[in-house]
């Protein structure tokens, strides 16, 4: 049978700041670029993987308060940085491994979103940089 993974008190810190408390979503995709290696004569089309360019996207509560989301990201956005994502605060273990981004880029910092009512959320994207997974 097929084990699933429940996102208990899963973790985010984006460079050295821990952002957990602010972040409602988190999605982290390993991208390698496709190259086609299509030959001349061939009858179907080939592919050899290319550059990494992975990618990951969080929700967080959009805060103006001191030391809280809009007060760490402003200086980030137009830089590289890191990203780091667990599913749970536990220790790092085959079960539960810490996926790393490193060096990824923060092209936009949305500012205001939201609608009359609602708590404001932000979603980022962070791109590129070098991927890591660690066990232990």
């Amino acid at each position: 049978m097929a084990t699933t993974t429940l996102l208990q008190n899963p973790t985010v810190s984006v460079g050295a700041n821990d952002l957990t408390d602010q972040c409602t979503a988190a999605t982290f995709t390993r991208v390698i670029e496709q190259l086609e290696k299509t030959a001349f004569g061939s009858t179907n089309r080939s592919y050899t993987a290319g550059l990494e360019n992975s990618t990951i996207t969080l929700t967080l509560y959009q805060s103006f308060a001191s030391t809280e989301t809009y007060d760490y990201l402003k200086s980030i956005v137009g830089t590289s940085t890191n990203v780091v994502i667990k599913a749970t605060s536990a220790a790092t273990s085959s079960t539960n491994p810490q996926f790393t981004l490193t060096g990824c880029y923060l092209e936009s910092l949305p500012l205001i979103t939201g609608s009359y009512g609602q708590l404001s959320t932000i979603d980022l994207s962070f791109v590129g940089g070098s991927y890591s997974v660690a066990t232990s």
